[in-house]
């Protein structure tokens, strides 16, 4: 254990070290107080030395007199002190041990020493060691310092540097209250520091770490490079030692710029330009030289950004930073070693955490800032992208010079085809920028620099960070400059690809994302769209849902802005929709108009995932009417007047607008028929409708594929024998009326008419967006010009009508009076059962026939009781009998199929003759409702029906999984048999019918009531 000592003379004398009790004594005795505990042998030499320092008990008082000279002839001083080291001969190897530990000994007890010049590296001259030892000396004017703080410190090799260096760090610390170093001893430590930097021969402990390093690295450096900086360009390569040591140097050239050669000789006359009154510690210089760069020389620029890249690797190296978050590191990164800027990122993943101090978050986003600028100062994307960035953005990388850049153009390169590159540690780190860049405009070079004079115009007051910038700028689209506009924009395509880039998003979701979506993948828009997927779900929280809600809203504005759509639909796109964009306008640069193709064209885009995500987005515009960019445009008037109060969302907008129709505006009305229009094919597209159906639709067609308007058309089947809720039965209510009114929403009539129309009713067609059934009507009163496919939608149309009647409703209308003269009822109308008014006109319109045999064949006993009693036949219009046909085939998972069934004609009877009571106009719209043929069609569909029963029978006895024979999703038809399963389901219903024929034969034979014949009664006969 070393203690300071020094000569208790004079005036200043100081108190004895507390570390060493017995040699305080010796000092108030005047004596020469040791540095050590000496023993009896030591305790001699003392006494025999006591005559030497008696003589010189002055010394604190009063210079020496070497120092007396030197301070009378600075010049003259000077020149002996040179001529003094060139003559003396370098020492190298055990002489430079045995010189320089003379000089501690004598540092050691405060004494002056003798000079010692040192050649421990030959790359570059003998350089003269400070104090003889490497170190400040113990007799300069850090002396009351060392004695006070470095007591315990043996001299030399920087080691009282380095002690002092701790103490500076120390009273730099928010809170210090103890004594501090005075300036002259700052300024000596200084000197030492900066003298030590020009020469590693005077840098001991550096040399003997590094001479290895040195010779083998540095040999062919250029001249005026120095060795330390050469071995800071090695650094990754050098041996543990010498990194150790180099990293000291590096601490103490951000500390003060003067100890860094090159950069000290090439912004010496830059900073006593631009930063004269700056202190040259504390980094302040280096940040005083960066915030003026455009004004400094090119040498200085080079210099000043080479040390900016070297200091990167470490938050040590970073003055202000480190003193600023040296707390929050303690707090949140406590377990977190230094070195490859591990402390700075996990610092910088926690800045937004509470509890983490402003200082440190404004310098670390100052230091993100300039790092977004140039990938170089980045120090993982240096390592971890080298190849990648050679290999992909090579031109990018070649055309950097060896200033600053500006224009992040390696970076942005990187982000850009993100696809290509090779290394998964390189694509993570350049999503982790991605992710700072999302959250922050500073840390997005491109749209920091090409939106600087919008943001100071319009977003001034925004403070920085959280995205609050790039949100105030979103809102402010309308506003912004040209280049703005389109840099925004094409960042906005770039990080849609992830809910890690949506950082308000990701923000208000974290807990969500945790609920839902806590297994899903977050790139390729998978996590966005599971929270999608979970909007209607209550215990989404509120904040979240805003977000997710903005989000969709934005990507409607632009296909380029839905990342799954628009990597599925690319092809699609180019196909279908490639004039679907011309407008060149950046502040909506398509407006939606390629989404609008694409969802028109969707039952004609033939690219699975393509028309999987089109039909996603359809979804999405009938949730919220914002999501339609189109139509929120032209209807946000009429929102404003007629919906001021409802709710956005759950398809409750469209709702109202429709309840509205006849008040809207001629653009909005258009819009929202375009998306009924749309609607039409899928239910999973009506949410109201889905929710107030959703138990008649899991009883009653189960089975039945959405699309193609299969389900709707199945609940309407299953709405004339079903006991439907009263919400379900009042949308498909509404559903049908709309129908009526536009003959487009009835998908099947709107496909078997689609050439008819526009022969046909052409000046009908001219005003189908005013909704009062005008091409159903005409299509009624032209049935025999169309054809026939048309003419038979035509009649399946007016017979739903009438399963639907409603007072004054169009088309249906002319049997108004006749519905109130003969089918009055007790019960009001939306109370009746489902077909009830129509049942009533059929009778009155057709009289009745007798029952078909297959009807009669399948009722019951009890159900033709129960017809006789009410005096009507199997066959009339609801029938047991036909309800109970009508359940054989909702069993039968074929719903989808049912067609109304009429009064059965006996093949080769003429049509009966009308009633007579009906009004003529309302006659004719019954009988078309119930042709003639409808029988066949009616056994077509039992005798399918049949075989689909006889199909799962065969299934079930071979073992075979249901479905094998006759598979869910084969298709449109009743029946379909694909390969090997198609020809052992012909097979099994031939043999059906073969055992069936020969079994009949049999009973007409009579074979079936002949007695057992066998071989042994034959013989027993003939005997």
């Amino acid at each position: 254990m070393y203690s300071r000592t020094r000569v208790q003379t004079g005036k200043g004398a100081g108190a004895a070290s507390p570390e060493a009790p017995e040699v305080a004594a010796l000092g108030r005795s005047g004596a020469m107080r040791p540095r050590r505990s000496l023993g009896p042998i030591g305790a001699l030499l003392a006494l025999l030395l006591a005559t030497a320092v008696v003589a010189g008990a002055a010394a604190d008082a009063d210079p020496t007199a070497a120092r007396v000279a030197a301070a009378a002839d600075p010049k003259a001083a000077t020149s002996a002190a040179g001529a003094d080291a060139k003559a003396l001969v370098a020492k190298t190897g055990a002489e430079l041990e045995r010189a320089v530990e003379a000089n501690v000994e004598a540092q050691d007890y405060q004494e002056e020493t003798s000079p010692v010049k040192a050649q421990v590296v030959q790359g570059e001259p003998a350089a003269l060691l400070a104090s003889g030892t490497g170190d400040i000396s113990t007799t300069g004017d850090c002396q009351e310092e060392l004695d006070q703080w470095c007591g315990a410190v043996k001299p030399g090799e920087g080691r009282l540097a380095r002690c002092m260096t701790d103490q500076l760090s120390e009273e730099a610390k928010d809170g210090y209250s103890g004594p501090k170093t005075s300036e002259r001893c700052k300024k000596t430590l200084s000197s030492f520091r900066i003298d030590r930097a020009g020469n590693i021969n005077s840098d001991l402990p550096l040399a003997r770490a590094c001479k290895a390093d040195a010779e083998k690295l540095c040999a062919n450096r250029p001249t005026d490079f120095s060795i330390l900086g050469c071995l800071r360009d090695h650094k990754d390569e050098l041996a543990a030692a010498c990194q150790e040591e180099v990293f000291k140097r590096q601490q103490e050239a951000a500390d003060d710029w003067r100890a860094d050669k090159e950069l000290a000789a090439a912004c010496k006359s830059d900073a006593e330009i631009n930063c004269k009154d700056v202190p040259a510690v504390g980094g302040k210089v280096q940040e005083c030289l960066a915030s003026k760069r455009a004004l400094l020389s090119w040498d200085c620029q080079e210099q000043l950004f080479r040390q900016e890249v070297e200091n990167a690797d470490d938050m040590r190296l970073s003055v202000r930073l480190f003193r600023s978050c040296l707390n929050d590191k303690k707090k949140f990164c406590a377990e977190v070693q230094p070195g490859n800027a591990r402390a700075k990122e996990c610092l910088e993943d926690n800045r937004e955490k509470e509890g983490f101090s402003k200082p440190c978050r404004d310098e670390l986003e100052k230091m993100m800032a300039a790092r977004a600028a140039d990938f170089r100062l980045d120090p993982k994307l240096r390592q971890l992208c080298a190849r990648d960035i050679q290999v992909v953005c090579g031109y990018e990388h070649d055309s950097m010079g060896s200033t600053v850049g500006e224009d992040a153009r390696v970076i942005q390169c990187l982000q850009d085809y993100r696809d290509e590159i090779q290394s998964q540690a390189c694509a993570a780190r350049v999503q982790k920028i991605m992710e700072y860049a999302s959250s922050d405009i500073r840390f997005d070079v491109p749209l920091a620099d090409a939106c600087y004079e919008d943001r100071q115009e319009f977003c001034a007051n925004v403070p920085p960070g959280s995205a609050r910038v790039i949100r105030c700028l979103q809102d402010r689209r309308s506003d912004l400059s040209y280049e703005c506009k389109a840099t925004l924009f094409d960042q906005e395509v770039r990080m849609a690809e992830n809910i890690d880039f949506q950082f308000p998003m990701k923000k208000s979701c974290n807990a969500d994302i945790d609920r839902f979506c806590k297994d899903v993948q977050h790139g390729h828009a998978k996590t966005i769209r599971c929270l999608q997927d979970n909007l209607a779900d209550p215990a989404m929280s509120a904040t979240c849902k805003t977000e997710v809600e903005k989000h969709v809203q934005h990507a409607a504005q632009d296909y380029r802005l839905n990342y799954r759509l628009s990597i599925s639909c690319h092809d699609t796109i180019v196909d279908k929709c490639a004039d679907a964009c011309t407008s060149t306008s950046i502040e909506q640069p398509c407006g939606g108009t390629v989404l609008r193709c694409l969802t028109e064209k969707m039952e004609d885009i033939t690219d699975a995932e393509c028309k999987k995500e089109v039909f996603y987005f359809v979804k999405m515009e009938v949730r919220d009417f914002r999501n339609d960019v189109i139509l929120a445009e032209a209807c946000r008037t009429d929102v404003e007047l007629h919906c001021p109060n409802v709710p956005a969302g759950e398809g409750r907008v469209h709702q109202c607008l429709r309840d509205n129709r006849e008040k809207l505006s001629e653009a909005c009305r258009r819009e929202e028929t375009k998306l009924q229009i749309i609607e039409s094919s899928n239910t999973e597209l009506m949410p109201n409708l889905a929710r107030a159906c959703k138990a008649e639709r899991a009883v009653h067609c189960e089975g039945v594929r959405p699309g193609k308007a299969r389900v709707f058309n199945c609940l309407l089947a299953a709405a004339g024998y079903a006991d439907l809720s009263g919400a379900c039965r009042e949308h498909l209510a509404r559903g049908q009326l709309r129908r009526v009114r536009d003959w487009r929403l009835d998908y099947d009539l709107r496909l078997a008419c689609k050439d008819d129309v526009p022969k046909v009713c052409a000046a009908a067609r001219a005003n189908e967006d005013k909704g009062d059934g005008a091409v159903l009507q005409c299509l009624v009163e032209n049935e025999k010009a169309t054809s026939e496919n048309c003419a038979r939608e035509t009649s399946r149309a007016v017979r739903n009508a009438l399963s639907f009647f409603a007072p004054g409703a169009p088309v249906i209308g002319v049997c108004d009076d006749d519905v109130a003269k003969h089918c009055a009822s007790a019960k009001p109308m939306e109370t009746r059962r489902i077909g009830e008014v129509r049942e009533c006109l059929v009778a009155l319109a057709v009289p009745a026939l007798p029952e078909p045999p297959m009807v009669a064949s399948l009722a019951t006993e009890e159900e033709k009781a129960a017809a006789a009693a009410a005096g009507t036949t199997l066959g009339g219009e609801e029938g047991p009998a036909r309800r109970l046909l009508r359940r054989l085939l909702a069993d039968e998972d074929r719903a989808d199929v049912v067609h109304e069934e009429k009064p059965w004609v006996p093949a080769g009877s003429a049509p009966a003759p009308p009633t007579g009571q009906l009004s003529a106009e309302c006659q004719v719209l019954v009988e078309m409702a119930n042709p003639p043929d409808s029988y066949e069609v009616y056994t077509t569909a039992i005798s399918a029906a049949a075989v689909s029963t006889q199909i799962k029978a065969i299934e079930s006895r071979l073992g075979l999984q249901e479905g094998t024979l006759t598979p869910a999703n084969a298709g449109d038809g009743m029946l379909t048999l694909t390969g090997w399963s198609a020809a052992l389901g012909l097979l099994a219903i031939m043999v059906v019918a073969v055992v069936g024929a020969g079994l009949a034969y049999r009973r007409y034979k009579g074979y079936d009531q002949m007695s057992t014949y066998t071989l042994v009664n034959k013989g027993a006969g003939r005997s």
